[in-house]
């Protein structure tokens, strides 16, 4: 964490920040030229730190300009509301498009058509959900419906909170849908039986993670697959497991535009998202277990990503903005299936 006085010119909520558990951290501290601060989902700490260091090191090559880049990590739904209290970010990169709509929606912080700005529809990379389980598979769970057994637990972040938690509660649903057709009360069964076997919901993905990997509770960490296979490549004792159905999560990105302007950071801003999608970006990107749209990188990276049919959400739900009213909004379908 970073004493928020060193922010205090990029927020007018200091008190709404702490309520909302916003973690921030920067580089080091030092004269800077141009500062940057990037509002991030919370399992992207370790991505964008190493980004930032390529990032700075060719900015001052092309500009002879030291920059600053310091970070705010959480849920990006939190993320979002923060942006909305008073925080100053000049740059958002989510996991999710509704957490950014949200910014022109409530606050007209940025134009209605952001994601035409940058390619792919504003989306440098994406990534789908997998699981996390223990070193051997002591419970044999290979697929979703391996999620609604009597002796199978899971952890995973609240859909309510978390876009990552909203990927896997569609992918669920996606699978259902496949599996069971119109037969709409097999589907509602499936994932009432899943999520009543959620030990805990944590706020965020990272929350998670700490939950089933420090203190141990489940027999399967649902998340991102990027999340999983960094911490199977980075610890003993664990195994990831790609279903064959899947949800297409997207990773948008925008600069915000009434930030942008008062923090004097528009050029930086646009440089920082663009520079995302050049090759080395991409590289990087896809070292942390993300796949990305350049097609050298991905045949670069092939082996690492096991072939999912991954369903979009139009596929599953309509829209964003049909499946976020019926299904997470207040009284929607998720609260309906918790209901015991």
């Amino acid at each position: 964490m970073v004493s928020f006085v060193a922010l205090s010119k990029r927020t007018g909520s200091t008190v709404a920040m702490l309520c909302l558990g916003i973690g921030l951290s920067m580089s080091p501290a030092q004269a800077a030229d141009q500062e940057l601060l990037n509002s991030s989902y919370d399992i992207a700490r370790e991505l964008f730190s190493e980004y930032n260091e390529l990032f700075a090191k060719q900015w001052k090559e092309q500009t002879g300009k030291t920059v600053e880049i310091k970070q705010s990590h959480a849920g990006s739904s939190r993320q979002a509301q923060a942006i909305l209290q008073g925080l100053r970010a000049d740059v958002v990169t989510y996991n999710q498009v509704t957490d950014v709509d949200i910014l022109h929606q409530r606050g007209n912080l940025i134009p209605e058509n952001w994601r035409e700005r940058l390619p792919n529809a504003s989306s440098p990379y994406y990534s789908t959900m997998a699981f996390l389980v223990r070193e051997g598979n002591p419970k044999n769970i290979r697929n979703w419906d391996d999620l609604v057994r009597d002796d199978v637990s899971s952890v995973l972040p609240n859909p309510k909170t978390s876009g990552n938690g909203r990927y896997t509660y569609l992918a669920a649903l996606g699978y259902a849908q496949k599996t069971f057709g119109d037969d709409q009360d097999a589907i509602d069964d499936f994932l009432r039986n899943m999520l009543g076997n959620v030990a805990v919901f944590d706020t965020g993905g990272r929350g998670a993670t700490t939950t089933f990997v420090e203190r141990g509770i489940g027999d399967v960490l649902l998340t991102f697959e990027a999340e999983v296979n960094n911490i199977a490549a980075q610890n003993e004792g664990y195994e990831v497991v790609v279903p064959k159905i899947s949800f297409l999560a997207e990773f948008p990105v925008t600069w915000v535009d009434e930030s942008v302007k008062k923090n004097g950071t528009e050029e930086l801003a646009k440089a920082y998202l663009e520079n995302l999608y050049t090759e080395d970006a991409q590289r990087l990107i896809a070292g942390f277990y993300n796949r990305v749209h350049n097609e050298t990188v991905k045949a670069e990276f092939a082996d690492q990503f096991p072939e999912v049919e991954l369903l979009p959400v139009e596929e599953i739900g309509g829209s964003w903005e049909k499946v976020m009213k019926e299904h997470f909004a207040s009284g929607g379908k998720l609260d309906q299936l918790q209901r015991r």
